[in-house]
């Protein structure tokens, strides 16, 4: 009288994570190994439909110092590196 139970299997799911990019300019290139991008990104009113630009400043990490004041840049995001950069510079455009 061994009854055996179905146990259901497990699924392997591997932790495909959407890459998040980002491009925008450098505003900043002041501080070592950090830049500050700018993003600039539209949004439209849910009610009155109007479109209106939002901005926003992300302190990106720059290990060789090469992007200055000004380069159009396009950035990825990574796991923290400090308390205010969790963005790395993919490439320049």
């Amino acid at each position: 009288m061994n009854k055996e139970k179905k146990q259901p299997q497990k699924e392997e799911t591997s932790s495909k994570r959407k890459i998040s990019l980002l491009s925008g300019i450098v505003v900043s290139d002041k501080m070592d190994k950090t830049i500050v991008v700018l993003i600039d990104r539209y949004k439209e009113h849910p009610k009155y439909k109007k479109r209106f630009k939002i901005s926003k400043k992300y302190k990106v990490d720059d290990r060789k110092n090469e992007y200055k004041e000004g380069d159009k840049v396009i950035i990825q995001e990574v796991k923290p590196i400090s308390k205010g950069k969790k963005w790395i510079v993919n490439k320049k455009i």
